[in-house]
């Protein structure tokens, strides 16, 4: 990591039991939490969280995500939709690294029915570990990415 970063976190209810993990490992490599919810198993709707989290990131208020449903499927659909907003589930460790590294993935996505609490841990640590390359093939992708949400 090259500082310490702010990372919104958020959760709908399938994973809600998980995101207390989530924060506590993302301020144990040394960044900022930002709890964006869901705060209890009652039933939310799963965009409005990962809307959250791309928001907090168009603005400033984080550089980079991780958001949380039962499989983790439905927040990184919800969260890429967002422009500038790269998410994707990870549930290995080398596509939560590469994908920061090639494609400078900004929200990590998980499922908390999927996975248990240590790979969680090593995943967040790998995509916080991470960072972009910026190598010119790479650079060039983002750029025909960045014309597909224009």
């Amino acid at each position: 990591m090259l500082w310490p970063m702010k990372i919104a976190v958020a959760a709908d209810h399938a994973g809600f039991p998980m995101k207390g993990r989530v924060l506590d490992v993302v301020r144990e490599h040394g960044c900022e939490s930002i709890d964006l919810g869901t705060f209890s198993t009652d039933p939310v709707d799963y965009p409005d969280l990962a809307n959250a989290v791309a928001d907090a990131i168009q603005t400033g208020r984080a550089e980079r995500g991780i958001v949380l449903c039962g499989s983790g499927v439905g927040v990184s659909v919800a969260a890429s939709k967002h422009r500038g907003i790269r998410a994707a589930v990870c549930h290995d460790c080398y596509s939560a690294r590469q994908g920061v590294e090639h494609d400078d993935m900004n929200v990590l996505a998980l499922g908390a029915r999927i996975i248990g609490p240590e790979l969680v841990a090593t995943l967040i640590g790998a995509f916080l570990d991470a960072r972009f390359t910026g190598e010119e093939r790479h650079v060039r992708r983002l750029a025909k990415i960045a014309a597909l949400e224009r």
